[in-house]
């Protein structure tokens, strides 16, 4: 897994695979849909799965069940549901990282995620923030990269653990503004840390960051999305800086690769059409993230942009955890 090549044709395989395999029956489906979820009750992606299972589920009549399977940054579910029988009633809900990240930082996965599962349906996306204390001098991302340049070293950017998004994309920035921060992985959150003045900044998604920034606790001092977010009008976004330097966090679901064509495209359009409904769309938005819609083939482009990125970031800064 080492070139935009590979990722292109694994990905295009994968994409593919199943057009040999039998068509659904007609009754399909009969009976409830697992959805394996990389992530425990109460997170995130547990939340956002249940939340499209409930729309899915008055499309195509029958009970999205969700079953939590929590581990090793989502690497256990999609072990689990690539190893699922292939006829649509198991499917992964996860963060896009499981497919992006992981294949770069794990030195063996439990599953090969380019050929055993292939997107099915995007359901939201969101942008990380980058804040700070109040304390923190740096009040922009230019100011803060002024002195990181001026003195090298002397800023310190916590995050999730190593290889998460919130380590690997300032990586990136330090990667094109040759800047040296240091790096401080935590494995709880780290905002009790950057309140206290321990580090000086983190990278945050937008959902639970926001809170922080309107209640003064902390300051925002740039957006990764490719546009400023309407919540943070006055807040720049990493590309205004440092250009094409952009990146989202977004979830989705993957069926097993052999999963016969017309069951993909029931269960991806009972979940596009979810993403489109204004309730649900409502319901996304006020936890501070956007509803994502896209066919197949763009959910899969997207997985190979992404890994593209984080793959080329991880090899340059050598960056594992195994």
């Amino acid at each position: 897994m080492k070139t935009t090549k590979w990722l292109a044709a694994c990905f295009g395989l994968a994409l593919f695979a199943a057009t040999a395999a039998s068509a659904a029956s007609p009754e399909w489906p009969t009976k409830p849909i697992r959805v394996i979820v990389g992530f425990a009750a109460g997170t995130p992606p547990d939340v956002f799965a249940r939340m499209y299972g409930e729309y899915a589920t008055k499309t195509l009549g029958v009970p999205f069940v969700v079953e939590n399977k929590p581990g090793s940054a989502g690497n256990l579910a999609g072990a689990a549901v690539a190893q699922a029988p292939a006829d649509g009633y198991t499917i992964l809900y996860n963060v896009s990282t499981a497919f992006t990240i992981n294949p770069f930082i794990y030195g063996k996965l439990p599953f090969q995620p380019e050929k055993d599962l292939v997107p099915l349906s995007t359901s939201m996306s969101q942008g990380l923030v980058l804040i700070a204390g109040p304390q923190f001098p740096a009040s922009s991302l230019k100011a803060l990269l002024e002195q990181a340049k001026a003195k090298p070293g002397s800023i310190s950017h916590a995050s999730y653990g190593a290889g998460s998004p919130s380590h690997l994309v300032m990586e990136w920035l330090k990667d094109e503004t040759k800047t040296d921060m240091l790096h401080v992985p935590y494995r709880t959150s780290p905002i009790p840390d950057l309140m206290g003045g321990q580090v000086d900044v983190v990278l945050e998604p937008m959902a639970s960051a926001h809170p922080l920034i309107a209640s003064g606790k902390v300051k925002a001092l740039a957006y990764s999305g490719p546009q400023r977010h309407p919540a943070l009008p006055d807040t720049p976004t990493f590309a205004e800086v440092v250009p094409n330097l952009a990146m989202m966090s977004w979830h989705g679901f993957w069926a097993p690769a052999a999963t016969p064509p017309a069951v993909l495209e029931r269960l991806h359009a009972a979940l596009l059409e979810a993403s489109k409904n204004p309730d649900l769309q409502r319901r996304i938005r006020e936890l501070n993230s956007e509803p994502l819609g896209v066919s197949r083939a763009e959910m899969a482009a997207m997985v190979q942009r992404d890994a593209e990125i984080y793959g080329r970031i991880a090899k340059t800064r050598n960056i594992h955890v195994d």
